[in-house]
């Protein structure tokens, strides 16, 4: 793994007095500051959409909108306002509803529908003065791991336009890495926020599930679901954090480049039984970069049979609360169709995975008896396994490499190689599921490149409710690392 980025493939580099380069918190200190217009700004990220237009990042732009909105925020900063993201576009999944601003859920029967309302966390961000920049594509109703929508076309890689975005936030986390928006709205429920950060190079945030506010946004799984954010650094994830809960940093471990009191875990015969020896060598190079700004590593083992208990208990609740969630959002905000006519509108493989184990006479569907013992039988149990690093090891987090490989290419998708073994777009997610069976919190970072000029991310998993202290170490760990994120 290479210690500074390789040039990008695809995306143009922006020098040090493009607006587009701005981070989040950066930005909004320039527009608080008047060192920049929320027009000026807004009008340097639109004609950069416009350039890269072809990655497919978002499904709706409203420029008319939008520059109305910049201008109002310059208005109000004349007038005195001091808010935190005054002035500052953020991309939002097209998952969210959006008061006035079409929302699709990735589908085409929904292309011209318009909320009447916001989801809570989109209110939130107006709340504290930013604006929508637009709506990022997605894959049909966040159903999938590589960014492919057949109505709003594959989501492509910033770093390499023939690979995989990562999904289903795909077009959030490409929007990011390609300087469009400096941050944005996600959603994950087994690893749909931290797959595309690993693959786009950014920074990707899952809080604890149900910290962050739902309400709003298409569901799969009341149990695993949970919205959070894309950004270019732990810092700025930070102040996303900090408008959506209201809730303040603890102090952070690293001081100068030291990671002394930090003290992290990692299962290999868990989180590297399966990654491409690329991605295992970054992973290890890591470790020793982290051990030598003083964090303690511990090896830890969660039993042969963790991988197989997480996935059948994960993917067997993601499924069977799907139909239901769907549902009841539909009906709970009028939304102007029905379950079944999106399910016969769903892509042929997307529409044949559904009718296997989401409807509930489908062959692969499983049982309520079943789902039962995955919520309070493998769930507890797993809890049980994660705690023998949080509790027993006295771990502040747990690393893996966040995906097992780099994105892989667009037409390879549904079947690729890791390791030398042939594998489904799943596979992706074998290390996040993790996290989201129990709901802990966890981030994925971008720590390197492959050879070819692919990110690798490397991913926290901190315990229930520690979302605070797991961002201040993310931060030291990548301020220990450096930024590896100038595309």
């Amino acid at each position: 793994m290479n210690d500074t980025t390789a040039p990008s493939r695809h995306i143009a580099p922006r020098g040090t007095t493009d607006l587009t380069s701005l981070g989040l918190a950066a930005a909004a200190a320039a527009v608080r500051n008047g060192d920049i217009t929320s027009e000026a700004y807004t009008t340097a990220l639109l004609h950069r959409a416009r350039r890269f237009a072809e990655l497919n990042a978002f499904i709706t732009i409203d420029e008319d909108a939008v520059l109305a909105a910049a201008r109002d925020a310059d208005k109000a900063r004349a007038a005195g306002s001091a808010a935190l993201l005054l002035g500052v576009p953020l991309g939002v999944k097209d998952s969210y509803l959006t008061k006035g601003l079409p929302t699709s859920l990735g589908l085409d029967a929904l292309a011209h529908f318009v909320p009447r309302e916001d989801a809570d966390a989109v209110r939130a961000i107006k709340g504290a003065g930013a604006l929508v920049f637009g709506k990022n594509n997605l894959v049909e109703m966040s159903y999938g791991l590589t960014g492919h929508n057949a109505r709003y076309g594959q989501v492509k890689n910033p770093h390499a336009p023939d690979r995989v975005s990562g999904g289903s936030s795909s077009g959030s986390a490409a929007s990011v890495a390609a300087g469009l928006v400096p941050a944005s709205l996600g959603g994950d429920t087994v690893g749909s926020i931290r797959v595309p950060a690993s693959l786009c190079g950014v920074v990707g945030f899952k809080p604890t599930t149900g910290r962050w506010p739902r309400n709003g946004v298409a569901p799969i799984s009341h149990t695993l679901d949970t919205t959070g954010a894309f950004a270019r650094s732990v810092e700025d994830c930070i102040l996303v954090d900090d408008v959506v809960t209201g809730e303040q940093a603890a102090e952070p471990f690293a001081r100068g480049h030291d990671l002394k009191g930090a003290r992290l875990a990692f299962a290999p015969r868990q989180f590297l039984d399966l990654v491409d020896p690329e991605v295992e060598a970054g992973f290890r190079e890591v470790v020793r970069r982290l051990q030598d700004a003083g964090a303690e590593v511990v090896e830890v083992d969660l039993g042969d049979d963790f991988n197989a208990l997480v996935q059948t208990a994960t993917w067997g609740i993601f499924a069977h609360e799907t139909m239901g969630a769907i549902s009841e959002f539909l009906r709970h905000h009028d939304i102007p169709t029905t379950f079944e006519a999106i399910y016969e509108g769903l892509k042929p493989q997307l529409r044949q995975a559904w009718g296997h184990m989401v409807l509930p006479g489908g062959a692969g569907a499983i049982s309520a008896d079943v789902y039962r013992t995955a919520l309070k039988v493998s769930r507890p149990e797993i809890q049980r396994r994660l705690d023998r690093a949080f509790v027993a090891q006295g771990a502040h987090a747990i690393l893996q490499p966040t995906t097992p490989c780099t994105a892989p290419l667009i037409e390879e998708q549904a079947s690729f190689r890791i390791a030398g073994r042939e594998v489904s777009n799943l596979a992706l997610a074998n290390h996040t599921l993790s996290a989201s069976s129990v709901g802990l919190p966890g981030i994925s970072l971008p720590v390197g490149m492959s050879r070819a000029g692919l990110p690798i991310g490397l991913e926290l998993d901190a315990p229930l409710r520690s979302d605070r202290a797991l961002l201040t170490l993310a931060r030291g760990i990548e301020e220990v690392l450096g930024s590896l994120l100038t595309i």
